[in-house]
């Protein structure tokens, strides 16, 4: 796909109150000890205003080896929600180890007729990453029913909770930009700078994946990005070894800054351990002069800020800002007559 031929940026339709949202099993499946996180979640939404209901193969106890099901069975339910237009909203229960096996199986048809907001993380980053490759739709890295709605959100304080709702709820009903995210005390310059550009990312061992799929993002579309990454387990030479390959294939040369969530279980990133994940950003970007903003609070550590694919952001790493510049969805309008 060259540059030209890229899809224009695909907005999800702005959500109601009162609209339907799917919690749905899109990789992994669901423990029974995680059953009450899905109840939790649901209650999140409802709280938000939404309609809350579960996907049928988000069954307690249901899996196929490491997923929920088997790729074909999950892509079908996927593609049986996008093309349903009561379902307004999807929100992943998990990440996992499946949607490597559905990329190809994804109608995107349905999301060009009736985009709508998929919610999830790590393995979800390539669903956002390949969406917005073949379409442009903006993908919403952002937090998943288990971890996420109904792990990491009744663990915070309550005025952080009632922030984190707010946010969401603003970032898929409003068609206003949302401006400065809330800035964390984890925040750091790890080199100064300002940035304007598109947001884009994931998990970082998920971008380098989908980079290797027939499904990749041209290296055009990292063109003056605000790239975002972070990472869940491991070793921190895997880590280098992700950025070196981002190196080798021109991505580092194309992005205008870069944001670097809060690492997880990543070993060789012990306190007091060397090199720190600064280090080794550093490091690999050598002498190319783009700021970058490290430990800012989305991703696997959770909870998460939400990082919308494709939209506009601005960075300030010496100020420790990220603003987004762009609504995240766009106005309500009549279905078409083929999903009414």
């Amino acid at each position: 796909m060259t540059a030209s031929a890229a899809p224009r940026l695909l907005r999800p339709r702005a959500l109601a109150p009162g609209d339907l949202v799917v919690i749905a099993a899109l990789s992994g499946p669901l423990p029974a000890a995680h059953e009450p996180n899905v109840e939790r979640t649901a209650a999140v939404l409802e709280r938000m205003g939404f309609r809350a209901r579960r996907s049928p193969l988000l069954a307690a106890g249901r899996r196929h080896w490491w997923s929920a099901a088997a790729p074909a069975e999950i892509a079908a339910e996927l593609n049986a929600l996008l093309r349903d237009p009561e379902v307004r909203a999807i929100v992943a229960s998990d990440g996992g180890q499946t949607v490597l096996g559905y990329l190809d199986l994804i109608d995107v048809e349905a999301i060009t007729a009736d985009p709508k907001p998929i919610l999830g993380y790590s393995d979800i980053s390539l669903l956002h990453l390949v969406l917005h490759a073949r379409t442009g739709l903006v993908g919403f890295h952002a937090d998943m029913a288990v971890p996420g709605f109904g792990g990491s959100w009744p663990c915070a304080p309550a005025a952080r909770q009632a922030q984190l709702e707010g946010l969401y709820a603003g970032l898929l009903t409003g068609t206003g930009a949302i401006g400065a995210l809330p800035t964390g005390p984890s925040w750091e310059c790890w080199r100064p700078g300002r940035a304007e550009g598109p947001l884009i990312g994931g998990v970082i061992n998920r971008i380098v994946l989908a980079q290797a799929t027939p499904f990749a993002l041209p290296l055009e579309r990292f063109d003056g990005a605000v790239l975002f990454w972070e990472e869940m387990g491991g070793l921190a030479s895997h880590v280098w070894s992700y950025l070196q390959v981002l190196r080798h294939s021109g991505v580092l040369d194309r992005i205008a800054g870069m944001v670097v969530g809060v690492p997880r279980e990543i070993g060789g990133l012990e306190p007091g351990a060397s090199p720190t994940l600064r280090e080794i950003v550093l490091d690999v970007l050598g002498g190319r002069d783009i700021p970058v903003l490290g430990n800012v609070d989305f991703g696997h550590a959770g909870p998460n800020l939400p990082m919308p694919v494709g939209i506009r952001a601005g960075l300030d790493a010496q100020r420790r800002t990220l603003a987004l510049l762009e609504p995240a969805v766009g106005p309500r309008q009549p279905l078409p007559a083929a999903l009414n």
